[in-house]
């Protein structure tokens, strides 16, 4: 396997304008501002092969952003060294381009008053494309991504789900070797996220595409990568498998359980209470040592009025990694 990223030692830091208050304050800021020096991306170490899907995460502000940012040629490090496909993000930029994808965030790059069809056949020209080959893999898109049914609407017509794939698939008018994607499945319903997972496992699998992914939802990490990096406070203070990640965090759940009347629920091995209030109990259940039901056949169901199961939210996890302690509370 060949690498496609290599980072190492990488460094950012900006110059912040501090806040004053009070009179005194205002009026010295017109002679002077103070700054503070905030480093965002502190001697970061890690290697990507060709064909990886990757997650890279961590909290809001830990780094992630600037990182990508450094990785696409958008900032200019510090210090330290990168190379992204055997090129230099800093002085290789525009051929860097040809042969990377983005998607961030919820950031349009699509033209709304245009069609799909149309906004891929400009972005073919973008990237010196003959109209033959644009065509082509136009249609290849659209049957993979199912796009057949709104390619030739205009884009604010669309849904955010029909959007999302849309801008997806500009990104790989060009075929690139690397997609970078920040949160493609933010405030999409469960069908249309599924979906999408679904997409970039199918470009993975097809192109052999890397796929670096950032995103807070627990299901795109667990159900696309087979590695995470976690970064906080600017340093990588996790690199690890998935399967690791899911043995130490992902068997454990938490069940939010309204009740009709007041009743005692024991506790017991695999299950933990976090929190007792009124009718409301709210429980850590260990997949591992008991399942869910266990927990629920501990209590009449006649007297069960709401049930919600959800994963530990992911900001904990990474919390939790970051402070090196095994509980979640």
């Amino acid at each position: 396997m060949m690498e496609a990223i290599t980072v190492e030692e990488l460094q950012k830091s900006f110059k912040v304008k501090q806040k004053q208050r009070g009179l005194r304050a205002s009026l010295s800021s017109f002679v002077k501002a103070d700054y503070k020096l905030v480093e965002a991306v502190k001697n970061i170490t890690f290697q990507v092969e060709e064909g990886e899907v990757l997650a890279f995460i961590g909290p809001n502000g830990a780094g992630k952003s600037t990182a990508i940012k450094m990785l696409t040629g958008i900032l200019y490090p510090d210090g330290g060294n990168m190379s992204v496909l055997g090129l230099s993000p800093t002085r290789d930029r525009k051929k860097l381009a040809c042969q990377i994808g983005t998607v961030f965030g919820q950031k349009e790059q699509l033209w709304t008053h245009l069609t799909p069809y149309d906004n891929f056949m400009f972005f073919g020209k973008v990237y010196d494309l003959s109209d033959k080959e644009a065509v082509e893999r136009i249609e290849d898109m659209a049957e993979s991504f199912e796009l057949g049914g709104f390619i030739n609407t205009p884009v604010r017509n669309l849904s955010l789900g029909q959007r999302i794939r849309c801008e997806i698939a500009a990104s790989l008018i060009h075929r690139p070797k690397i997609l970078f994607l920040d949160e493609p499945t933010i405030g999409l319903d469960p069908v249309v996220k599924e979906n999408i997972r679904e997409f970039i496992k199918k470009l993975n699998k097809k192109y052999n595409t890397t796929v670096f992914l950032t995103s807070h939802d627990v299901g795109d990490i667990e159900k696309l990568c087979k590695r995470i990096i976690i970064i906080n406070d600017g340093r990588i203070v996790m690199d690890d498998g998935m399967d690791s990640l899911k043995y130490h965090y992902l068997n454990r759940k938490q069940v939010e359980i309204r009740l009709k009347e007041e009743m005692e629920i024991a506790e017991r091995e695999g299950i933990r209470l976090l929190r007792n209030k009124g009718l409301e109990r709210k429980f850590e259940v260990d997949t591992e040592k008991c399942q869910v039901n266990e927990l629920l056949n501990l209590i009449d169901g006649d007297n069960i009025m709401d049930v919600n199961i959800s994963n530990i939210p992911l900001e904990k996890i990474i919390m939790e990694i970051y402070k090196g302690q095994q509980s979640i509370t």
